[in-house]
């Protein structure tokens, strides 16, 4: 793995656990798309690896079956893991400080924007 692909891995984890935190978005949101988009892996590939992040305790099960598939990259899941942490308590710091008002408008529109992407690119 290229010191290109950590960083962007650790940018991904980053910016995953700010926007969770401070939207109260899932990381599959950013993760799974990052990774498609950045990482250039498949839709399995994204989804198994998001689910690897997370896995304890919460998706175990599923990140098992995406494992004995060949779907989870692990070196990618330690990295975008520790990055998650970090971007987590940036994003909590972030959110806090602003009114609801405003929290609740950046919600709708970063969901937007993500879905207009999926849907729309070829």
């Amino acid at each position: 793995m290229g010191l290109l692909e950590v960083i962007t891995l650790l940018l991904i984890g980053l910016v995953a656990g700010f926007v969770g935190a401070a939207f109260g978005l899932g990381g599959g949101i950013i993760i799974v798309p990052a990774l498609i988009f950045f990482m250039g892996l498949t839709q399995h590939q994204a989804q198994g690896t998001s689910l690897g992040v997370l896995v304890f305790p919460v998706a175990i099960l599923g990140a098992y079956n995406y494992y004995k598939s060949g779907y989870i990259n692990v070196k990618f899941i330690l990295i975008l893991a520790l990055a998650f942490v970090v971007g987590g308590y940036l994003g909590s710091m972030f959110s806090i400080s602003l009114p609801e008002k405003l929290l609740k408008k950046l919600f709708g529109v970063f969901i937007l924007l993500v879905s207009l992407k999926m849907i729309f690119e070829k």
